[in-house]
């Protein structure tokens, strides 16, 4: 077991297995599951939309902020324990939902939930999943949900009320898919919803035998043919039927009152997930949302979308001290590090976990943590400082069109 540095919460996973032992970093995760998965699974996972414009945004806006470290200040107290929506959690950040999660990892959303109680860090369940949303409740309790909201008022409802009895604490709804994304890069790759069972997918299936055998047919014995197991409070839609599309279509007419409607009816904590502009955070503090997530769908809905990262500071000016977390392209420590100095109270992370879990399960996850963490805490020790609170806006260095928000 490796020695633990200051602040750092090391997990003991026993022996590494062997496929990552060449994962030094996150980005190392994406090439190695391009290996492992078959090309239209894969595909959904990591591809954008249209120009893939947004995509790479998420990416090199980093780039463009640059970091002013301090010296000689003493950074032996270094902890990156941070605080959000009356929880504490061993890092700044989370893993964020990802659709399908169980076609990449077996029970992969139950996996995402184990390695996120292991590590002591926040996971949101996708809506578009397919597994129970019960049984990955059960799996860790402190798992958010997060709602794909259903056509009608009244399967709103009762989805609320499942996710409720379910034993979820915090409702996370996601508010910037009202249409749905262009697909075309899922079709150039073989992804369709619904799935189609045909020659190209079974030569898929047999030239990646690993994930066929590991995966899919465990998937298939266990529990046969996947369903979305969460677009409703009772129904469950095959992967290869013929209304799965329409299943999670049909929201353009979804607005305020349907929030307001849910704010009502919610009890704990509720959480908007794609606000970038804001005046919908305005809206959303004055409609009593507990936090908001910035984010574009990680460059899969609206392409050339403004990147989460340049609206931090602006959103922070418009809501105050309502808890503020982002995602979409997050890969590095210092990545995290930037949006906490912009004004974020936290990230949450997305494919890179998927990929983590599909690569080694649960060690896969837990590792890819553990080298996330391992980067934040170096970051610190370099910045000068030995507690996240004491980021802002001095430790950067931005370009012209990038505002700021004085902590």
């Amino acid at each position: 077991m490796d020695r633990q540095a200051p602040g750092i919460t090391v997990v003991d996973t026993g022996k590494r297995p062997r496929r990552l032992r060449r994962i030094f970093a996150l980005d190392d995760l994406e090439p190695a599951a391009r290996k492992l998965l078959p090309r239209p699974i894969f595909g959904y996972v990591s591809s954008g939309t249209e120009t893939n414009a947004s995509l790479r945004n998420n990416r090199g806006v980093f780039d463009r902020v640059e970091l002013l470290p301090r010296i000689l200040r003493n950074v032996s107290a270094r902890t990156q324990a941070a605080s959000l929506l009356g929880k504490h959690y061993s890092h700044p950040f989370g893993i964020a939902p990802m659709g399908v999660s169980a076609l990449t990892a077996f029970r992969g959303d139950v996996v995402l939930a184990e390695s996120a109680r292991q590590a002591g860090i926040p996971m949101i369940m996708s809506g578009s999943s397919l597994m129970r949303m019960e049984d990955v409740a059960q799996a860790n309790a402190d798992s958010w949900f997060q709602a794909y909201l259903p056509p009608s008022a009244e399967r709103i409802t009762a989805l609320v009320e499942r996710a409720a009895r379910a034993g979820f604490g915090t409702l996370v709804v996601t508010v910037d898919s009202a249409v749905r994304g262009n697909p075309e890069h899922h079709l150039r790759a073989g992804f369709t919803s619904p799935l189609q069972p045909d020659l190209a997918l079974l030569w898929q299936g047999i030239t990646h035998p690993r994930w066929s055998l590991g995966t899919f047919l465990r998937t298939l014995l266990r529990s046969g043919m996947p369903y979305f197991e969460n677009s409703d409070a009772a129904s469950r839609v095959a992967v290869v039927a013929r209304n799965v599309v329409r299943e999670f279509s049909g929201r353009s007419h979804l607005d305020w009152a349907d929030i307001a409607r849910i704010r009502d009816q919610w009890q704990g904590r509720l959480v908007l997930k794609g606000i970038l502009h804001p005046a919908d955070g305005l809206e959303a503090r004055a409609r009593g949302i507990d936090g908001i997530i910035l984010s574009n769908h990680g460059g899969r809905q609206l392409d050339s979308a403004v990147t989460p990262l340049r609206m931090i500071a602006a959103m922070r000016s418009a809501v105050g001290d309502l808890p503020l977390m982002v995602d979409s392209g997050f890969r590095r420590g210092t990545d995290v590090l930037k949006a906490i100095a912009l004004g974020a109270d936290f990230v949450f992370v997305g494919r890179p976990f998927n990929y983590a879990a599909a690569l080694a399960s649960r060690a896969g996850v837990v590792h890819a943590v553990d080298i996330l963490s391992r980067e934040i805490d170096s970051a610190m020790g370099l910045l000068g400082i030995n507690t996240l609170d004491e980021l802002g806006p001095d430790q950067l260095v931005l370009p012209p069109d990038f505002s700021v928000h004085p902590r």
